[in-house]
């Protein structure tokens, strides 16, 4: 291979990059959330929970309509990891979603954030996902397993993505808290 072809190699992959940061700076979602996981009884058995009563379910999603599918899978193909999903829709929209989503921890962790704390968003984004790595990192000590933990990624979750839920942090904090120093 030549000098010139590597250089117009680089070159495309930078615009490539380039187009990924911008198509997720409009598109793209970093979302951490809470589903309640308490003990629960089933037929045969009671099926344990989480000690604190909540999983965090954490995400990574990119949304486009059916004709735009073909940008989801080059960006899936880029990064290696994550899965197409079809959401359909019957109001009053011309066309059906897909979602390019990754919700492994280990794929955030290693290839997500990394690639996003080299190529910086340019938007509002950008704070959404720095909010989204320190949730992440407490979730990669098992910290979220706790209270404290727990808490602290509820109150960053807050305020992401243009939240003022104080709903689920709220819940959270009463499930959580003494009856002595809700007083």
């Amino acid at each position: 291979m030549s000098r010139a072809d590597n250089q117009q190699e680089r070159l495309a992959q930078s615009e490539f990059v380039g187009w990924i940061v911008g198509f997720v700076d409009g598109e793209g979602c970093f979302s951490i959330n809470f589903l309640r996981q308490p003990d629960r009884k089933e037929k045969t058995r009671v099926r344990r929970g989480y000690a604190t009563g909540y999983q965090v379910f954490y995400e990574f999603a990119v949304t486009q309509g059916v004709s735009s599918k073909k940008a989801l899978e080059s960006m899936r193909d880029f990064f290696g990891v994550g899965s197409l999903y079809l959401n359909t829709r019957y109001d009053n929209h011309n066309e059906h979603l897909y979602r390019y989503v990754v919700r492994r921890k280990a794929d955030l962790l290693n290839v997500i954030i990394p690639f996003f704390e080299r190529h910086e968003l340019r938007t509002k984004k950008k704070e959404d996902f720095k909010k989204f790595v320190k949730c992440m990192r407490v979730i990669e000590k098992g910290r979220h397993l706790g209270i404290s933990g727990l808490t602290s990624i509820a109150r960053t979750a807050g305020t992401m993505n243009r939240k003022k839920n104080g709903a689920v942090l709220a819940r959270i904090l009463r499930d959580h808290t003494s009856n002595t120093s809700r007083r």
